[in-house]
C-alpha cells in the first residue's frame, strides 16, 4: 500500500515532534535541512542526522540521504530521510501530499500555498488562506496547537516561555563571534555563573541553577547574539532533555489535524464532482 508523502522544512526540536508523530501515523516523511543546522536541543532533533548520519528519537529513526534513490531506500526501511535542501528542490521531485514549514524563523522564507495540495506553516510570519492552507499556533497558552484556516498566528513576543518563574533568564546567547567549545553538555546539572562553554577566549556562564536542556554542538562557528544554550530550572526534569517536549507534541497534534482535515475536504470535493 502506497503511503502519502509529506515534506517537512526543518529538523529542529518542534519539527521533530511533528516528524515523529506523522511517521508513527503512517506517512512517509522527508526532512529538508540546511548544511549546518543550529539546533540547541540536539538530543531531540532529527536535523542532527546532517552531522551524525543517523538519529533515533522515541522509536523513529532518521537517516541522512544523498539522492532520490537513497530517499526511497530509507522509506522502504520504514525510516525518515533527511536531506540537505534549503531551497526545497525535492518538493517538486517527490510531489508530496503536504508540505509543512517548520523553520520557525518568525517570517516566511519562501513558503507558498502552491507547493503541495496541502500546505501548513508554524507560528507567525504566515497568513492562512494566502501563504499556506493552515497555520498552527505556536505561542504557549490556551491556543497552543490550534489550527488556523484564515488569518495569522499570534505575533512573536521575543520572550521565552516561563518555567518556575524564569523566562528570559533560561536562554543564553553567544557573547561574540567565534568557535564554541562545549564544557558542559546536554543533561548536565549546572549552577549560576558556572562556565558551561567558551566562545573563542570568552566564557559563557550559566544564568540560573538547573539542568542544561540544550546547547549548540561543540566546534560550531557561532555569531554574537545567537541562541546557544537553554537551562531548565527543574532538576527533576532531567529526562526531558532526551524526549519530545509538551509544546512540540501539542503543535504536532495541530499539524496532524490540519493535514487530515484538508485531505478529507479535498476528497469530499473530488467525490462531489465524480
Amino acid at each position: 500500500m502506497s503511503k502519502d508523502k509529506i515534506v517537512v522544512r526543518g529538523g529542529g526540536d518542534i519539527a521533530s515532534g511533528i516528524i515523529n508523530k506523522l511517521s508513527k501515523c503512517g506517512f512517509h516523511l522527508l526532512v529538508l535541512e540546511v548544511p549546518a543546522p543550529t539546533a540547541i536541543r540536539r538530543k531531540v532533533c532529527y536535523g542532527e542526522a546532517v552531522y551524525e548520519g543517523q538519529v533515533t528519537i522515541e522509536g523513529i529513526t532518521a537517516i541522512k540521504a544523498s539522492s532520490l534513490e537513497h530517499i526511497e531506500e530509507i522509506w522502504n526501511e520504514e525510516n525518515v530521510p533527511v536531506i540537505i535542501d534549503p531551497k526545497g528542490d525535492y518538493i517538486e521531485k517527490i510531489k508530496p501530499l503536504a508540505v509543512v514549514d517548520c523553520i520557525l524563523a518568525k517570517k516566511n522564507l519562501g513558503m507558498t500555498i502552491d507547493k503541495a495540495s496541502i500546505t501548513v506553516a508554524l507560528g507567525p510570519g504566515f497568513e492562512a488562506g494566502k501563504d499556506v492552507h493552515a497555520v498552527i499556533e505556536t505561542m504557549r497558552g490556551h491556543n497552543l496547537g490550534k489550527v488556523i484556516y484564515k488569518g495569522c498566528a499570534m505575533e512573536n513576543t521575543g520572550v521565552p516561555g516561563e518555567i518556575k518563574g524564569f523566562s528570559k533568564e533560561r536562554v543564553i546567547y553567544s557573547p561574540s563571534k567565534g568557535t564554541i567549545k562545549v564544557i558542559k553538555d546536554i543533561g548536565s546539572v549546572v549552577s549560576k555563573d558556572q562556565v558551561i562553554a567558551l566562545v573563542g577566549d570568552k566564557e559563557v556562564r550559566g544564568t540560573i541553577d538547573g539542568v542544561l536542556r540544550g546547547i549548540i554542538r561543540d566546534g560550531f562557528n557561532v555569531w554574537e547574539g545567537l541562541k546557544i544554550a537553554d537551562i531548565d530550572p527543574r532538576l527533576s526534569e532531567l529526562d526531558n532533555c532526551f524526549t519530545i517536549s509538551d509544546k512540540a507534541r501539542a503543535i504536532a497534534g495541530g499539524v496532524l489535524e490540519a493535514i487530515l482535515f484538508l485531505k478529507n475536504k479535498e476528497l469530499e470535493r473530488i467525490l462531489k464532482y465524480e
